[in-house]
């Protein structure tokens, strides 16, 4: 029956409707696994924590083996200004769902405040502002009044139409604190729980994302010549956005300019992937893989996950006072 071809897609998509347009959002912001190469998307503070020019460039596409995966990318630029004693970030964001059906597009501007607490520990704290936009294309949406159990989805649908792109100012913050073996931080998102409603007099924020992340350096092998350095960083990072819970535990290990590593992630209901991660880094390149095993008692098919990040440092600056460099894993 063509209904079998088209159930699938069908019943995906209008799963997808019911979360944008009901009264309880379940869907979660888009997340990237490589936490720390795309630090300013993790927590704004970590905005200017270098003494020079960054940009990050992020690209995941999660399940690229189902119809309708997601396909995410980010971009910001960040660096330490001593006249406003911290840093200053632009930070850009763009997600697909459904083949094109949702997107979402954000463009945030940051600011962030380093405070030098002793000569040992120093504490960063960031707001950020900003816009998204959300559209959604109701022409692609396949409605459960269309259905004819013989032919599929051929009837036209009696469901209205709503406003196809709607934007909204959204707001976060964040506050880390790090000395040379040791960083941890908080970041709160959609501080305002902006609404995304498609549909006018309906009632639909999204729920604020806490993130919570700390971690260590270890020195295995000291060396003035970087290249003959090993460091571990052990790390956790806890996520709540409503009833969803995340925990990403794991580990890095770098040698020289090569990095590898391995996170698990843990969600409210059941163990979700392993994140296997490789990368290397030069005075003024990183480039980091990392892909997504899905281990979840609900996978169904080859649901697992690739990114790919690339970070470019820019010409050092001179600075009248050296900016204090958190030390934390590159991916």
């Amino acid at each position: 029956m063509n209904l079998n071809k088209h159930s699938g897609k069908g019943v995906y998509i209008i799963i997808w409707i019911l979360l944008l347009t009901g009264a309880e959002l379940r869907a979660q912001d888009p997340q990237f696994s490589q936490f720390y190469a795309n630090p300013i998307y993790t927590n704004p503070a970590f905005t200017g924590s270098v003494n020079h020019g960054r940009v990050v460039m992020d690209v995941r596409n999660q399940w690229p083996s189902i119809s309708g995966a997601f396909r995410t990318g980010s971009f910001s630029y960040d660096e330490h200004f001593d006249k406003i004693n911290g840093g200053f970030g632009v930070q850009a964001s763009y997600d697909e769902q459904g083949v094109g059906t949702l997107r979402t597009t954000s463009l945030n501007l940051i600011y962030a405040y380093q405070i030098p607490v002793n000569r040992k520990f120093t504490i960063q704290a960031a707001i950020q502002a900003g816009l998204m936009q959300k559209s959604i294309d109701f022409n692609k949406l396949l409605w459960y009044d269309q259905i004819i159990l013989t032919q599929g989805f051929v009837n036209p649908t009696a469901e209205p139409n709503g406003n196809g792109t709607i934007m909204v100012p959204n707001f976060a913050t964040g506050i880390i604190g790090y000395s040379k073996s040791f960083y941890g931080g908080v970041a709160i998102h959609n501080l305002l729980e902006p609404s995304q409603a498609f549909y006018v007099g309906a009632s639909n924020p999204i729920p604020r994302r806490f993130t919570a992340h700390m971690g260590l350096v270890i020195p295995i092998v000291r060396d003035r010549d970087e290249r003959r350095q090993v460091n571990l960083y052990p790390n956790v990072i806890v996520k709540s956005q409503r009833q969803f819970n995340q925990v990403n535990l794991g580990m890095y290990m770098s040698k020289g300019p090569y990095v590898a590593g391995a996170y698990f992630r843990q969600n409210t209901v059941n163990s979700d992937a392993f994140i296997i991660l490789v990368g290397v880094r030069t005075p003024k390149i990183k480039i980091g893989y990392s892909y997504d095993a899905t281990i979840s008692a609900a996978k169904i098919g080859a649901v697992n996950s690739h990114e790919v990040t690339l970070s470019l440092e820019l010409k050092k600056r001179i600075p009248r006072s050296k900016p204090r460099k958190v030390t934390c894993p590159d991916f």
